[in-house]
């Protein structure tokens, strides 16, 4: 008897991607650099992965929250889901915009929404869904409720 594979049903982030309360994304622009990339040239699929966190890092820094400062209230924001859809490669050498904007905040869960691109913007690499949870990083246990200077500040950012 041939099992199925279990198939990851489609979210909203990678079929259409939701807009921002002020209709932005945060723009993090990359350049793909040889160790980013397999033997092939192309971009190895975990790159796409380091670039999404370094967009939200620094979006959250572009809004006052620095992650130095969460760890040192003793919040921790480690990623519970993450759904990729890979549409196209980036090869070494190119060049590409990484767009991240967080969606929602549903109690501890911080919902985002990825999208790697050209420059231009005609060509779509890659598209993504990740929520981060906030833990405390004392007791290694999941927050009840944000601190409340992180959850003022990621007001800012939620549709």
């Amino acid at each position: 008897m041939i099992k199925e594979q279990p198939q990851l049903s489609p979210t909203g982030a990678i079929q259409k991607p939701s807009q921002m309360a002020d209709g932005t994304w945060f723009e993090y622009p990359i350049k793909v650099q040889p160790h980013h990339t397999d033997y092939s040239g192309n971009v190895w699929h975990g790159s796409y992965i380091t670039w999404m966190e370094e967009a939200r890092v620094e979006c959250l820094r572009s809004i006052g929250v620095e992650f130095a400062d969460l760890v040192a209230l003793g919040c921790d924001l480690p990623v519970v889901e993450l759904s990729v859809r890979y549409h196209r490669a980036l090869r070494m050498g190119m060049t590409a915009i990484v767009k991240a904007r967080m969606t929602d905040i549903d109690g501890v869960r911080l919902n985002w929404d990825n999208q790697i691109q050209s420059v231009d913007g005609e060509e779509l690499y890659v598209t993504a869904r990740v929520t981060l949870v906030a833990v405390d990083r004392e007791k290694g246990k999941i927050m009840r409720q944000l601190p409340p200077a992180v959850k003022d500040a990621l007001a800012r950012l939620s549709v």
